[in-house]
């Protein structure tokens, strides 16, 4: 039998993994230590998994219990804006749009300028949970990298976006690249794709004679390089969006485009359908100065 989870016992989880100690999260949740204790001792029973391990210097999360208590905020959090969002739903056309870490500060920022009077409801979360959930009907619908990379739920309405091509940043102060099909033979090279073509990028830099390292995030991954000085594959949208004016941005040596769709059930919401070519282009267009990409040896700016 499958166990449950009630909203008590994620709030209590994310308490004490937040306060890393079993009496300030009772304080705070207005109950006794040993209370408190009880509870999360008969959760991890039903759970059969150990949640955090305590002793008197506090409680530190397992890895199971760092899960729990991540997936926990996000449920809570949904829960104490559940009211509002149901006023709002009443009250103005709403629509609960999806998509992924990466891609959250662009497709959001365009939906709320070309969805105006529109409620956004915006949920963050990896490409094949957000496409479960617009299966399920949790979610109007999906901006993701991955719908010609994975198996998808019968029954769901895939609307290509277009692609974005991946590029070479080069901050500044960054070595010279050598000359020729080597240019990064030897040098480390920061890496992030946003869908599942990571390991083909990483194989084709070091075909080349490159270090690749995979990049956390992909506003990480510029940051992280132009701190260290060293190159990064980024597709071309986030490497404008994160933009710094002394990068320099080259064709990427090892080609590739990130192809984002949007997920729906049919028949596609009329609100966003409306608005999908002018919020497609926005996602995706380039700056209307900017040229294009010059070929490896060569420099944009």
């Amino acid at each position: 039998m499958r166990p449950s989870l009630k909203a008590e016992d994620l709030a209590l989880v994310e308490a004490v993994s937040r306060h890393g100690s079993v009496g300030a999260a009772a304080k705070e949740l207005l109950t006794t230590q040993p209370s408190a204790s009880r509870r999360l001792a008969a959760l991890e029973r039903r759970l059969g998994i150990r949640l955090f391990e305590r002793d008197t210097t506090g409680a530190r999360p397992t890895p199971a219990g760092r899960e729990l208590a991540r997936q926990a905020a996000r449920l809570l959090a949904d829960l104490d804006a559940l009211p509002a969002q149901i006023a709002a739903a009443t009250q103005a056309p709403s629509l609960s749009l999806g998509t992924i870490q990466a891609l959250a500060p662009i497709v959001f920022t365009a939906a709320q300028i070309e969805l105006a009077g529109v409620t956004l409801q915006a949920e963050v979360e990896h490409g094949p949970t957000l496409i479960g959930r617009v299966h399920q009907g949790l979610l109007d619908g999906a901006i993701v990298t991955i719908t010609d990379q994975a198996v998808l739920p019968h029954g769901l309405q895939i609307t290509g976006l277009g692609a974005s091509p991946l590029v070479l940043v080069l901050p500044a102060a960054t070595a010279p690249l050598a000359a020729g099909k080597k240019a990064l033979a030897g040098r480390e090279v920061l890496y992030s794709s946003i869908d599942l073509t990571g390991e083909h990028l990483h194989a084709g830099l070091s075909a080349l004679g490159a270090l690749p390292q995979p990049g956390p995030t992909i506003e990480a991954t510029l940051r992280i390089a132009r701190h260290r000085k060293v190159p990064a594959v980024v597709p071309d949208l986030a490497a404008r969006w994160w933009d710094d004016p002394t990068d320099r941005l080259l064709t990427s040596p090892v080609p590739g485009k990130v192809r984002l769709s949007l997920v729906t059930r049919p028949p596609q919401p009329s609100h966003l359908a409306q608005v999908l070519p002018a919020l497609t282009a926005r996602i995706l267009s380039a700056p209307q100065d900017a040229p294009g990409r010059p070929e490896l040896g060569g420099a944009r700016r």
